[in-house]
């Protein structure tokens, strides 16, 4: 599931009027091909990193450009193309996962084109597993699995799901709610045994003390043995925080640069602010002013509330605190 900006390509100059137009609704950069990147150059750049790339021009060029680099629903960005004179809005790659529908619609709202969907749930108005993925801002862990929840709901049979977090709303037609051991679904940031579709949600924010001149490679087998102790997929964990004692701290950095989590420190006056109850250590206290830090920082970041307590070894410390969370059942805009 890509993440990123929205940027147009655009190959004539009515063309190009119309991808200023939709980069300025869709707070995206527009760029004419040539000028000064060709067309294989400027696809090279951003496809990788862009959350969306809209080609304005023919569906035939956007194909050929596009086709060196796709690779998995998971990773590839949304692709849409639409024509210079903002008839037709259609969305090529990553429909659901990557946004390219919802954007194929907004861009059509935009400038009064007609969305051409072609995915066979969006056209039955069927339950879509993978946007709903999107909307409820989860990782899939077993893309491949998408393609059987989905062929059971366009067969007209009843998926299950299972949640470890209330659902709101109604659940859509074909959907039931089930327990963890009959469900066809799960939404747990847990690990589980079982060969299900898993949607993680992304909400975990790592709190991290450690000593002096910690290595990445130590900071990374104590994550792996909070992990395996609280049964948590690291897929959950968006970012991390620490007191700001450690905001130069160089493995703590490459630690989280390797794992693309953003790290925010705080003081210990704004740590001991935390309400709550945690574990405390004298020693950490002498040291930084505040009894704990993985803890209080994991919380405070997140605005939620703590799920894994204090992990400890090595030098290093370790929690984890879930931001708030209310997923409901909807997977399209209403």
């Amino acid at each position: 599931m890509s993440v990123g900006p929205v940027v147009l390509l655009a190959f004539t100059d009515r063309g190009q009027c119309l991808a200023e137009t939709l980069a300025d609704a869709l707070h995206g950069q527009a760029a004419r091909c040539g000028r000064p990147l060709s067309l294989s150059q400027w696809t090279a750049e951003h496809f990788s990193r862009a959350g969306a790339l809209v080609y304005v021009g023919a569906v035939g060029i956007a194909v050929r450009a596009i086709a060196p680099y796709v690779k998995s629903k998971v990773s590839d960005p949304a692709v849409v193309v639409v024509d210079e004179s903002g008839r037709w809005a259609i969305p090529l790659l990553s429909g659901h996962l990557g946004g390219a529908n919802d954007l194929a619609r907004r861009i059509a709202g935009i400038c009064g084109a007609a969305a051409v969907i072609t995915t066979a749930t969006d056209i039955r108005g069927a339950f879509a597993v993978d946007e709903w993925a999107k909307r409820q801002n989860c990782v899939v862990l077993q893309p491949h699995k998408i393609k059987e929840v989905s062929a059971a709901v366009l067969a007209g049979r009843t998926v299950g799901v299972n949640s470890d977090f209330p659902v709101s709303g109604k659940p859509p037609r074909c959907v039931r709610v089930a327990d963890d051991q009959t469900c066809d679904l799960r939404l747990s940031i847990r690990r589980q045994d079982r060969d299900v579709l898993q949607l993680v949600p992304r909400i975990g924010v790592l709190g991290i003390g450690c000593r002096k001149g910690i290595t990445p490679e130590a900071l990374e087998t104590a994550l792996a043995q909070m992990l395996a102790r609280a049964g948590i997929c690291e897929q959950a964990i968006v970012a991390a925080a620490s007191i700001d004692l450690k905001k130069e701290e160089s493995g703590l950095l490459r630690f989280c640069a390797s794992h693309g989590w953003p790290l925010r420190t705080y003081s210990a006056k704004e740590l001991a602010a935390v309400q709550g109850r945690f574990s405390t250590s004298a020693f950490v206290q002498q040291v930084t002013g505040v009894d704990n830090v993985c803890e209080r920082s994991a919380v405070l970041e997140s605005g939620g509330t703590l799920y894994s307590k204090k992990n400890a070894g090595n030098g290093v410390t370790m929690a984890l605190a879930l931001q708030p969370y209310a997923p409901d059942w909807r997977w399209q805009d209403e």
